[in-house]
C-alpha cells in the first residue's frame, strides 16, 4: 500500500474575493500547482494548528509539508518557490532586506484590498451585463 505524502505546500485562500480568485486561478493553472494543496477558507474547512478562519481571511497563508505556517509576503515567497518560472522571485523575496520591503508592501495593500474587491465586483458585474 502506498503511503500518501503531504503536499509540499498547502495554500489557504479567500475564494469569496474576486481579486484572490483571479490570482489563485492563475497559479492553479500551472502544471506544478497540481502537487499543491488548495484550501478555500471562505468555505468550512479544517485549517490545522495555529490557523483559524478569521486569520486566514485576513492574510494570505501557506503551510509547508513539515507543518510550518507562513503568512503575508513570506507565504507568497513560499508559494513562488514551488512554481517553475517564479522560483527566482520566491528566493529573492525571502532574503532581507527584500523580505522586509515585501512585507511592508503587503501590509500597505491589506487596508485597500476591500476597495479593490468592491471595484472589481462592480466592474465584473457591469461587464457581465454588457455595460
Amino acid at each position: 500500500m502506498a503511503v500518501l505524502q503531504p503536499a509540499p505546500l498547502t495554500v489557504y485562500f479567500d475564494g469569496s474575493c474576486p481579486l484572490c480568485q483571479r490570482e489563485i486561478g492563475f497559479y492553479r493553472r500551472m502544471p506544478a500547482a497540481q502537487a499543491l494543496g488548495w484550501v478555500d477558507v471562505s468555505q468550512p474547512a479544517e485549517l490545522g494548528a495555529g490557523l483559524d478562519c478569521r486569520s486566514a481571511m485576513a492574510r494570505f497563508h501557506v503551510r509547508d509539508a513539515q507543518g510550518q505556517l507562513f503568512s503575508g509576503a513570506a507565504a507568497f515567497s513560499q508559494l513562488w518557490r514551488q512554481l517553475p518560472g517564479w522560483r527566482w522571485l520566491g528566493w529573492l523575496s525571502a532574503a532581507p532586506p527584500v523580505s522586509w520591503l515585501a512585507e511592508l508592501a503587503y501590509r500597505a495593500f491589506l487596508p485597500v484590498r476591500p476597495w479593490i474587491q468592491r471595484g472589481l465586483n462592480r466592474w465584473l458585474g457591469a461587464s457581465a451585463h454588457g455595460r
